[in-house]
């Protein structure tokens, strides 16, 4: 079996502080990431490329860049990546990808998905591309609550269905031979996130379920998540269950740490060892 797992850059960006620790107060979570005088942090849209044999699946791809200028202004985009050069780092094109799995359908996690034509008219990036959502998040974006309206624009995501390139996926479980998706449903309904086996190791890639390294501690839950009660029960089970099980965890939007094991303490679960991907693949 032939298998290599490697993190893509889709963007850089910042998002509002508060909106990332919800009741945390600022005067604790600025000890951890200091904010701009805006009071934005920064952040980036870590996305996960998996070689299994002959298919390549992309886990998310990033807001894209279809979007208005208005819409970046308030994204605060830096550092020039794209999700393009990234994957061109790894020796891959667009239309190398076989599979794109979306944790969800927040814009920044499937906008990349669809691009423009000269005409305005919306094509797929991954023509080549089977695209994998849960059934419970599509029907969810499709019929969005006032909360998250805005985070969810048909246009990322409905051009996919109408090239019949749209799989649902109805039940968590096993995807390919060496990944599994759980689901998780308190930052928005059928969040799945991917636990992978390699070798003798299992990666976990965190998506908006824990978004950075500083969330690990259960009461910090960003204001974002949509039943945070929801999101602390299955904090507390997962990091019990990754401790027990010696789990990677590779966070999707944290700028500095790419990944973490984790160690048991006396306040609770914490980030034991930072590292980076390459550093312990074989």
């Amino acid at each position: 079996m032939i298998m290599r797992i490697h993190p893509v850059i889709a963007e850089n960006w910042k998002m509002d502080g508060g909106a990332a620790f919800g009741v945390v107060p600022q005067t604790i979570w600025t000890k951890l990431i200091e904010p701009d005088e805006k009071n934005m942090i920064p952040i980036t849209t870590r996305c996960l490329l998996v070689e299994e044999n002959d298919r390549k699946i992309l886990f998310d791809v990033g807001m894209g860049n279809k979007q208005a200028d208005k819409y970046y202004s308030f994204r605060y985009t830096f550092g020039g990546f794209s999700l393009e050069k990234s994957l061109a780092e790894v020796g891959l094109t667009r239309d190398d990808i076989t599979d794109v799995v979306f944790t969800h359908l927040h814009d920044d996690h499937c906008g990349g998905a669809v691009e423009l034509d000269a005409s305005g008219n919306p094509q797929l990036v991954f023509k080549n591309a089977k695209h994998h959502v849960s059934k419970a998040q599509w029907e969810w974006a499709n019929h969005p609550n006032s909360r998250e309206i805005g985070s969810f624009f048909k246009i990322n995501f409905k051009p996919i269905e109408e090239a019949g390139k749209l799989n649902l996926i109805e039940k968590p479980g096993k995807f390919t031979e060496n990944i599994e998706l759980f689901q998780v449903n308190g930052h928005t309904q059928g969040q799945m996130v991917p636990k992978i086996r390699y070798n003798d190791l299992t990666f976990v890639f965190m998506a908006d379920f824990i978004p950075l390294v500083a969330n690990i501690p259960l009461p910090f839950v960003p204001s974002v998540d949509i039943q945070p009660l929801i999101t602390l029960n299955e904090k507390e089970a997962f990091l019990k269950e990754a401790v027990e099980n010696n789990y990677h965890l590779i966070f999707e939007h944290d700028l500095k740490n790419e990944c973490c094991k984790l160690v048991q303490t006396e306040k609770g679960v914490r980030a034991g060892e930072v590292f980076k991907l390459k550093e312990i693949l074989n």
